[in-house]
């Protein structure tokens, strides 16, 4: 049997043996070598080729996103982020996922953390879908001065006209995991700032990251990005995308669309849920509804999309082609179902929604 070659990168030498340790114990993986910066990770990337860099943010000499740039740029390899809890973790994780990074995992606490052994289920199961992902053909800048600003209220805002009106004929609804922020990014960045129907977005991830992801996702696109907030009034021209831990639904009330968040149990092992957004918005009788699975691993969302067919609900359905997923997990379910119309590469869904809400 083949391993998966891991270089473990992080400044603290407890935390790269603890990872070390927990990795070096599954028959499948392998540790290769160990960095404490972003300098060695570059080095290390190079000479030993690994499948798989679990890479730290803080660092001296060279931090976790510049280190990943250059990696992806010179020696393109598929990077799990292994982040603080802090506000300025969740941050700087949803600038890596955006710089290339396949997916992250929480420290249960602290930059070093004495419990990593209560997430090392999650931990060995992302080396191994990582292990498998397609990387962007994108490049990646290497220009330091093209870096966001580390303080998180600091985003920059394109000038974009006020939240549509309360009235629309269409609603949009996209479900993603693994490979999602880069995906959405690409998707919602492709919306004209005339476009006049909601979208309403469940990406698999854990409370404040969704937040930084709306508001970095809204600082570069031309339509408005919101973290959806319980019994809010959905209006066109804005993309909504659940927060963490919360089940998001859409219901009508009276002539207008409200959100609704609970925090009922896990579906699909997720909170939220691609089906549970999917199954209410299939209910909305008086709307168009469209339905986008994206890159994801597992099948979150197929069955909702397949149930929404069933139902006769006035729909178009949607799947990621394999040849742009990162992982083609969610989207192939749904195309094994027979439940999706159109099959299309990620740089084509942003133009498809466009002519949609043009009928």
């Amino acid at each position: 049997m083949v391993k998966v070659k891991v270089l473990v990168v992080d400044d603290s030498i407890f935390m790269r043996k603890l990872l070390s340790d927990i990795i070096s114990k599954d028959g499948r993986l392998q540790v290769v070598g160990t960095a404490k910066n972003g300098r060695e990770a570059i080095q290390l990337t190079e000479e030993l080729k690994p499948d798989v860099i679990t890479m730290d943010i803080e660092m001296p000499e060279m931090d976790g996103l510049t280190a990943l740039r250059w990696i992806m740029r010179k020696f393109p390899t598929p990077v799990l982020m292994v982040s603080s809890l802090t506000e300025q973790g969740a941050y700087e994780t949803i600038k890596a996922l955006q710089l290339g990074a396949v997916d992250f995992i929480q420290k249960p606490s602290g930059s070093v953390s004495l419990d990593l052994y209560r997430v090392k289920d999650e931990l060995l199961m992302k080396i191994k879908a990582v292990s498998k992902a397609r990387l962007s053909n994108e490049p990646v800048s290497l220009n330091s001065k093209a870096q966001e600003p580390k303080n998180p209220a600091v985003m920059s805002k394109l000038e974009k006209p006020r939240p549509g009106t309360k009235k629309f004929r269409q609603i949009f609804a996209i479900g993603t995991s693994t490979g999602g922020p880069k995906a959405l990014e690409t998707v919602i960045k492709g919306l004209p700032s005339d476009f006049h129907e909601p979208v309403v977005v469940v990406q698999h991830m854990p409370p404040k990251f969704t937040e930084y992801l709306a508001k970095r996702l809204d600082g570069i696109s031309n339509v408005h990005v919101v973290e959806a907030q319980n019994n809010q009034v959905i209006s066109g021209g804005t993309v909504y995308i659940a927060p963490g831990d919360y089940h998001m639904e859409i219901r009508k009330r009276g002539l207008e669309y409200r959100i609704k968040l609970n925090n009922e149990e896990p579906c699909n092992g997720h909170r939220p849920s691609v089906d549970v957004l999917f199954d209410s918005v299939s209910k909305l009788d008086h709307l168009k509804r469209h339905f986008i699975i994206m890159t994801g691993m597992g099948g979150d969302g197929a069955k909702g999309m397949m149930r929404a067919k069933k139902s006769g609900a006035a729909s178009t359905t949607i799947a990621e082609s394999e040849e742009t997923c990162i992982v083609y997990g969610m989207p192939k379910t749904a195309v094994n179902l027979g439940c999706v119309d159109h099959i299309l590469p990620l740089p084509k869904i942003s133009s498809k929604i466009i002519s949609l809400s043009k009928t």
